[in-house]
């Protein structure tokens, strides 16, 4: 082998064996984001909750699939795939957002992308925490916090179910800051140690990526978070977007039984 064939391998010896690579890592890739904020002391009355939703990805489908779609969205619509889809600046038009020369292409724009999000086959597990049912929030613990331990614990009723227990599963999470990130982290790591209901380690790994990651699945956690506080809020209200993401929710009975009883487990909601 020449000089130049050679300059890639980085030293090793044996390229490593895909198979037990694969053994290693789950089918899975989960990508996690909020709505709302997890102050208690302070309550926003227009919107006094808050949700965090984990978007749970067969990786296979996500690469292939999912990914591909949304950059072409960003292609048609914008020119280039730097965009980050991000839905309060879609909501406000901010930003990238602003390019709407009319209500009939901005409204087009959504329902493309809420197509993209319904062809998309994810498994949701969201936790949302109605802060004002909290009667003596000064002695409950961080809502972000309490919402990480349930959806992890119904993710790792979800790998259990398919038979992935043993294998490792990335959690990937959006940098909020280096106080609050360190914090997260620990968090993260003490429910997978222990600190959780089944009493046992979770194979779980966090993941911080920065907001600019510009990654297809934290901006779809991102675009489901608010619906599903929507929903919680007003119930009664026409949501489209919550009955699109409604069969998604993992739910009692399996995948057989799709959009039918998620409340308390795919859709836990605090106290």
């Amino acid at each position: 082998m020449s000089k130049s064939q050679s300059k890639f391998n980085f030293g090793a010896k044996k390229a490593p064996d895909k198979s037990v690579a694969e053994r290693h890592f789950s089918d899975f890739i989960v990508y996690v984001d909020e709505s709302g904020d997890h102050n208690l002391a302070s309550i926003d009355q227009d919107y006094p909750i808050f949700v965090l939703a984990f978007c749970i990805f067969y990786k296979e489908h996500y690469s292939n699939l999912v990914v591909p779609k949304l950059q072409k969205l960003k292609f048609e619509y914008f020119g280039h795939d730097l965009v980050i889809l991000h839905e309060h600046e879609i909501r406000k038009e901010k930003g990238d957002f602003n390019i709407f020369i009319s209500k009939e292409q901005r409204e087009e724009f959504l329902e493309k992308l809420t197509d993209i999000i319904e062809d998309s086959n994810f498994i949701l597990a969201s936790c949302v925490i109605e802060k004002t049912k909290i009667t003596a929030p000064e002695s409950e613990n961080n809502p972000y916090h309490v919402a990480l331990r349930y959806c992890l614990e119904t993710l790792y009723d979800l790998v259990l179910e398919k038979g992935q227990q043993q294998l490792e599963t990335h959690v990937v999470v959006e940098q909020r800051g280096k106080k609050e990130d360190k914090e997260l982290e620990l968090e993260f790591r003490r429910i997978c140690d222990g600190e959780n209901k089944f009493r046992k380690n979770l194979p779980f790994k966090i993941r911080m990526a920065n907001k600019t990651a510009n990654s297809s699945g934290l901006q779809l956690a991102d675009l489901v978070a608010r619906p599903i506080g929507r929903h919680i809020l007003r119930p009664d209200q026409p949501n489209r977007a919550f009955e699109v993401l409604r069969p998604k929710f993992y739910c009692e009975g399996g995948r057989e039984k799709v959009g039918e009883n998620y409340d308390n487990w795919g859709l836990k909601r605090f106290p």
